[in-house]
């Protein structure tokens, strides 16, 4: 019976629907583009100091040192196999303490974030990982947007097209029901329980009490039961002046989605109290098209629109040297985006 209701909601509800169905329009205004470029890896010019522009295959590590410090949280980044007593000494010599993130430097949709707890949580955390992975410290501010930011490179001040609230998975206890029949009642995070049972196993059936309430997924991804929320109308002159100062400062980035945490939207706008989670490239999808009240219309218009932008910035930075990668080298590196999807999905 659940899964013929999670079935009805899925059909119900666009933004469950397959990729290749929401990206359809996006397909031909590629093909459309690429033969305009005369190059299918166009895209590879969009954040020139960005590997692959962002597309695939980028390193968050090296996204991050294009970042300045203070806008981000303490970062540090460990090979496969690094021995977990030099994990534990570099951690501790920088006193970065628990709750940690651990997260792969080459991401793939929220795959193998996770929220590290102890020590024990650590190593066990470092001996499954079969990539390379940053271990983060925990943001304290509450509230996360995916903002999205474009820049042509002949103008000197960017905009930015869109923002998304994020409302975390967080279960409110009644004193009554346990945390597994909390997720029942919303098929958004009925979608996640194999994987909550998986990492949470017995304390599902916690019963919280009326003050208590907790956290499942303490990261916006949409994969792992957030749900997004539009809140484009947080755009103000002061947001756009106050990122267009930090962006000035990340060399090369021209489109894509920063994901914030922050306090206020009036500290954000003063640069007061936030910190950049990850900045996303060419492969950035303007999440706030993701929002339950919008229609899969408005989705397409606004994918389209996006990609335009990136079209057109790719195009002006080939003008100004950046290059685009050949046919045999695009080839080369899909095929190594499909090998490491493989292992990435083992963890």
């Amino acid at each position: 019976m659940k899964k013929t209701k999670l079935l009805f909601h899925k059909i119900k509800h666009w933004e469950y629907w397959p990729y290749q169905i929401v990206y359809l329009p996006v397909y031909f205004q590629y093909l459309y583009y690429a033969v305009k470029a005369k190059s299918f890896f166009f895209f590879n010019a969009s954040n020139p100091s960005i590997k692959n522009g962002g597309f695939f295959m980028e390193s968050k590590k090296e996204i991050y040192d294009l970042i300045p410090q203070e806008y981000y949280p303490k970062t540090f980044l460990f090979k496969v196999n690094t021995p977990f007593k030099e994990i534990r000494e570099i951690l501790k010599k920088n006193e970065l303490k628990y709750p940690l993130i651990g997260k792969p430097d080459i991401g793939l949709r929220g795959t193998a974030v996770k929220k590290i707890n102890s020590e024990i949580e650590l190593l066990d955390y470092s001996t499954r990982a079969n990539f390379d992975f940053l271990i983060q410290g925990l943001i304290p501010f509450h509230n996360e947007i995916g903002l999205f930011y474009v820049r042509l490179p002949n103008e000197e001040k960017g905009i930015i097209t869109g923002i998304v609230q994020k409302e975390f998975m967080i279960i409110n206890g009644d004193g009554k029901k346990t945390i597994k029949e909390h997720l029942e009642k919303d098929p958004r995070y009925l979608f996640q329980i194999e994987a909550l049972e998986k990492e949470y196993k017995e304390k599902l059936n916690t019963v919280l009490n009326a003050e208590e309430s907790i956290n499942l997924v303490p990261y916006g991804n949409h994969c792992r039961g957030t749900k997004f929320i539009d809140a484009s109308h947080q755009i103000t002159p002061k947001l756009v002046d106050r990122f267009n100062l930090i962006c000035e400062k990340i060399e090369g980035f021209h489109f894509g989605r920063m994901d914030i945490m922050f306090n206020t939207y009036e500290e954000l706008e003063n640069g007061e109290n936030f910190k950049i989670v990850e900045i996303n490239g060419a492969i950035s999808e303007p999440t706030h098209i993701y929002d339950p009240q919008h229609s899969l219309l408005y989705g397409w218009k606004e994918l389209t629109r996006h990609f335009k932008y990136m079209y057109e910035i790719s195009i002006h930075n080939k003008k100004k040297g950046a290059k685009y990668l050949t046919f045999k080298e695009g080839v080369k590196e899909f095929k190594k985006h499909h090998e490491y999807y493989d292992t990435i999905l083992k963890f």
